[in-house]
């Protein structure tokens, strides 16, 4: 999955590892254009315990992600389920892309976290730039 989004989106800056979190998820992030003068970044995961994968708006940093956070809520959009700042949660907003997927169809699965993870993608960058005028 890493090496398809560095592949086809090289403008993304696609992180050049996979992360194993605490035996929990598997993540690798990406810097689309569009979100890195803003220090934010999208992440793709697998959750292990859920079994699903989902997409993550995050900030490089506490203070980003709380500037956006705060963003988000007050701007009362919901598109996408807005995260807590609690410890240890490390998301803007999060996104279930697909909940228990068939490894057998790898290009299928592929496509769907492709083509959820741009709509995410799209969807943030349109609010974000309505925020600015």
């Amino acid at each position: 999955m890493r090496s398809h989004f560095s592949n086809k989106y090289p403008d993304f800056r696609v992180s050049s590892n996979i992360y194993s979190g605490y035996m929990d998820l598997t993540y690798f992030h990406f810097f689309p254009k569009s979100l890195k003068p803003r220090k934010l970044k999208i992440v793709i995961l697998f959750i292990h315990e859920t079994f699903r994968f989902e997409v993550w708006l995050a900030g490089n940093n506490k203070k980003v992600q709380l500037k956006y956070l705060n963003l988000f809520t007050k701007s009362n959009w919901n598109k996408y389920h807005l995260a807590s700042m609690t410890k240890g949660v490390d998301s803007i907003l999060d996104h279930i892309l697909i909940d228990n997927p068939d490894f057998r169809e790898l290009d299928m699965l592929t496509k769907q976290i492709e083509q959820g993870t741009l709509k995410f993608l799209r969807d943030v960058e349109t609010f974000l730039s309505k925020q600015e005028t």
